[in-house]
């Protein structure tokens, strides 16, 4: 035992186990090496401004980063509570305070851009996107989510919230917004498209479906953007990938492999949106890293 709790896994090289102890085996969400030296510069430029910044800076913390970030990743991919955190994790209280300190400071999204355009580079585009497509899924809430955050999605016949988000033509995430599900989708879209294009100046395009009509197209074109409608075959039965739109949906299903989001359980829909931008972290570092993702097929 540390501290009273079990080690975690760690860099082997960074942490000294007790005598007799041997290194824990990790679970299939722990960060490898190799993606932990993805967001350590990040997280450790984050704790130094903020201990800087103190009037009295005290101890040094207790606990290490990439333990708090192997909890929240646990979280995210299994879709426990935060009381469940298993015992050798930093206790949940910890590792939720750090969560939402990430959340509020913008960590998560600046994660986000710094593994997409990684990620875009290695595929061989340009760091900045030009293109984009948008859309949106409803999703049922836990019982724990305030009714004021919630509504009825009558297309989609499902009280919860809903989810937009603007994806590249790679599938990785610009901006996402969740709102009640009530919301329609041109009035989630439009400030959605404008707050991407304000942190992209470089899009030009975005392709979107029939609900994003006239709203978003005339408010795209404001913003310098070409919104193209892309319509479903009405004769077509069940699922058909569509041109163009196919990335963004394809992106919404990755986010159902982690359970954490197959349901909203978050109070607060901006903590809903860090959840979202985790999982797209954990894709992205994984696919530059070239490390499969656990699912339940067992690869």
């Amino acid at each position: 035992m540390i501290d009273g709790r079990m080690a975690v896994w760690p860099a082997a090289s960074l942490r000294q186990y007790p005598k007799g102890m041997t290194e824990p085996r990790p679970y299939p969400s722990d960060l490898s090496d190799a993606r932990w030296a993805l967001v350590e510069p990040v997280l450790t430029a984050w704790r130094a401004e903020r201990r800087a910044g103190a009037l009295d800076i005290g101890r040094p913390p207790e606990h290490d980063l990439r333990d708090i970030l192997n909890a929240i990743l646990y979280v995210n991919r299994t879709g426990i509570p935060w009381r469940y955190l298993p015992h050798e994790y930093p206790p949940w209280q910890t590792a939720y305070a750090y969560f939402a300190h990430w959340q509020k400071d913008g960590i998560f999204d600046q994660l986000t851009s710094l593994l997409r355009r990684s990620v875009r580079t290695a595929a061989g585009r340009d760091s900045e996107p030009t293109a984009c497509v948008i859309d949106a899924q409803s999703i049922k809430t836990s019982t724990n989510v305030p009714a004021t955050s919630q509504g009825y999605d009558a297309g989609k016949k499902i009280a919860g919230r809903k989810r937009t988000i603007i994806t590249d033509t790679l599938g990785l995430l610009l901006a996402v917004l969740v709102t009640a599900a009530s919301l329609s989708d041109s009035a989630a879209g439009l400030p959605l498209l404008v707050t991407a294009a304000t942190d992209r100046p470089t899009l030009t395009k975005a392709w979107a479906d029939s609900a994003y009509r006239t709203t978003v197209i005339e408010g795209g074109a404001a913003l310098g953007i070409d919104v193209e409608i892309v319509r479903r075959d009405p004769a077509t039965r069940g699922f058909t990938p569509l041109p163009r739109r196919w990335p963004a949906e394809r992106t919404l299903g990755w986010l159902m492999l982690h359970r954490r989001l197959v349901r909203d359980y978050e109070a607060r829909p901006d903590r809903s949106e860090a959840m979202i931008h985790i999982a797209m972290i954990d894709l992205m570092a994984r696919r530059l890293t070239g490390e499969n993702t656990p699912t339940w097929r067992g690869t």
